[in-house]
């Protein structure tokens, strides 16, 4: 595995050590540069270390072009303006550098040199509970992030944060305890996650219901509760029956959404029952909690409330119960100390950010977070329907997510229904799924998760525009390419002149390790989707105006072949990257 520098590092340090010999004092400085539409790169870092230096920026400009040698790396270079650098590279160092990165299989990218151990909570249902569109989010967005932060090196630890445990668990494991059979499979052999919900789901109406309209019910429901708080046997297997049917119905989603999810990696709010009374303990004897009306609770200056007052965070009732935050405290306390976290990332919606941010604070109070252990909340925006207000069903339901996933499915399968020239049915299906979750994903990771976004299936199954079949149709028809290129193979020819098309993406192909680095680092797999769209369309605009298999020459067919196979293979690991497939044949 060799990491590959990036021409924009090279021509980077070139230009810092020319900055460096023509300014001593300005030593280590920055030319800024950047990608430039007057050349290929522009370095305009010169203007104000000229003012600092009381020197005239474009004669410091010339001293700095007359240090950088050409002819290798850089082909020219010329000083515009008040002293900008504009910087062209040249092709044989594009194709080069390119031939480097398809030799590895990391294709160049740098492992990151200061990796830790990232916990990431994301895809948090609740057991007995249907998943609806505001469960899509955290599960796509986080799947995105653990793969990118893997890829750069992290070690990642999944957990699924589960909602199963609480006092309505009272009221479902009474009524089961008095209609046993409710839970029943209709047979023996393996039981579908639609089965599962429908038995949970008419369980849990049929408990509201009596819950409702009978006061004794009511009283015996309550009573079961401080049964499993306190752990009595019967109670904890009953309720075991709902974590492990409301698992079966989990995974058959998470399934259908293309999304490994390990039995291990899920510990509910119940995983951290046995530290809840110690983690009160040590926030209380530290003086981080205080005790106000027999609740414990913890105070901020810049949190109030709607009436100015300060909103505590309450880690335990009055009445000796713990709300969240002690779970979530008792998570950040596991996290750090047993699985070693150097950072937390919590997918969680927006709404939940001031609630985060007390929690994150105390535990920063608290010694267990700290410059070396950070958390953040990469919080996430509202689903929107297409009317732009918050997606519901005609009858004003939250759209369960499995309703929507199969949506999407058809329309995506009649797209490639469409299109298939020599696919059969069971292809059409397995490309569709692919397709139509693809579709899904795409839609939700390219926008930024802070923003909301529409949920508009036209759009997120359209051909053109910014969509995951677009990309995948680009792999798809490089991977055609391929196979009709019969005895020419994909060879790097760096001595053969580049048209602009192929220039310009090379150099994208170029900076796909540091946009990796960035959108690990900013928690932003948006970056990585808008990247990989742009690739496409530097393809498609190649492949229109540069013909691959009738090149002019050998050597050009073999060097346009050999971009063709380069951009497939950064599709691929790209979308492979935010959860989505790539078909080999569409």
């Amino acid at each position: 595995m060799a990491s590959v520098p990036s021409l924009a590092s090279s021509v980077n340090q070139r230009v810092a050590d020319a900055l460096a010999s023509a300014l001593p004092e300005a030593g280590g400085a920055d030319p800024l540069l950047r990608r430039s539409d007057r050349a290929d790169f522009q370095a305009n870092g010169i203007l104000a270390l000229a003012k600092k230096a009381k020197a005239n920026p474009r004669e410091l400009a010339a001293t700095v072009v007359e240090g950088i040698p050409t002819g290798d790396l850089i082909e020219e270079i010329e000083v515009s303006g008040p002293g900008f650098l504009n910087i062209t590279v040249s092709d044989a160092a594009i194709v080069s550098t390119l031939a480097a990165r398809a030799a590895d299989d990391r294709l160049g990218v740098p492992l990151n040199a200061s990796a830790g151990t990232t916990v990431i909570d994301y895809a948090q249902p609740n057991v007995a509970k249907e998943m609806h569109v505001g469960h899509l989010r955290s599960a796509v967005i986080g799947a995105a992030m653990v793969e990118i932060l893997e890829f750069t090196g992290e070690k990642v630890v999944r957990r699924h944060h589960i909602g199963d445990w609480g006092t309505q668990f009272g009221m479902l494991i009474q009524y089961l305890l008095e209609h046993p059979h409710e839970l029943d499979h209709k047979s023996d052999s393996e039981v579908s996650g639609e089965e599962a919900m429908s038995n949970l789901n008419r369980l849990y109406k049929a408990s509201r219901a009596l819950f409702d309209s009978d006061e004794e019910f009511k009283t015996r429901a309550r009573a079961r509760v401080v049964d499993l708080q306190a752990g009595e046997p019967e109670t904890l297997a009953l309720w075991q029956r709902f974590v492990d049917e409301s698992k079966i119905y989990f995974y058959s989603v998470f399934n259908k959404l293309d999304m490994d999810i390990q039995d291990a990696d899920v510990v509910g709010e119940s995983g951290y029952n046995d530290m809840l009374v110690e983690t009160c303990k040590l926030l209380e004897e530290s003086g981080v909690a205080v005790r106000s009306n027999g609740a414990l609770c913890v105070f901020f200056e810049d949190v109030k409330g709607p009436d100015g007052n300060p909103t505590p965070l309450i880690v335990q009732k009055s009445d000796g119960g713990f709300g969240y935050a002690a779970t979530d405290l008792s998570a950040i306390r596991d996290r750090v100390t047993n699985l070693g976290a150097t950072e937390l990332i919590y997918v969680v919606d927006a709404r939940q950010s001031l609630h985060f941010k007390m929690v994150f604070e105390t535990a920063r109070r608290a010694g267990w977070l700290n410059d070396e252990v950070k958390a953040v909340q990469l919080a996430f925006g509202t689903v929107l329907g297409k009317d732009g207000k918050p997606f519901k069903t005609r009858e004003g339901e939250t759209v369960r997510l499995v309703d929507l996933l199969d949506e999407a499915i058809d329309r995506a399968s009649a797209v490639v229904r469409e299109k298939a020239q020599d696919l059969t049915e069971a292809e059409i299906a397995e490309r569709g799924a692919q397709v139509g979750i693809g579709a899904v994903k795409y839609a939700d990771l390219s926008t930024s998760a802070a923003r909301d976004y529409k949920f508009d299936l036209d759009q997120m199954v359209s051909l053109n525009g910014d969509t995951s079949v677009y990309l995948q149709y680009a792999y798809a028809r490089i991977q055609s390419i391929l196979r009709k290129a019969g005895d020419a193979r994909p060879v790097a020819h760096p001595e053969v002149a580049l048209a602009p098309t192929e220039r310009a993406l090379g150099l994208h192909l170029d900076g796909f390790g540091e946009l990796i680095a960035e959108a690990a680092a900013e928690h932003a797999p948006h970056k990585l989707a808008a990247y990989l769209y742009q690739l496409a369309s530097l393809y498609t605009s190649f492949y229109s105006e540069c013909p691959v298999l009738k090149a002019d020459t050998a050597e050009q067919v073999e060097n346009r072949l050999f971009l063709c196979e380069l951009t497939a293979r950064t599709l691929s690991k790209g979308m492979s990257l935010l959860g989505i497939r790539t078909p080999e044949k569409l």
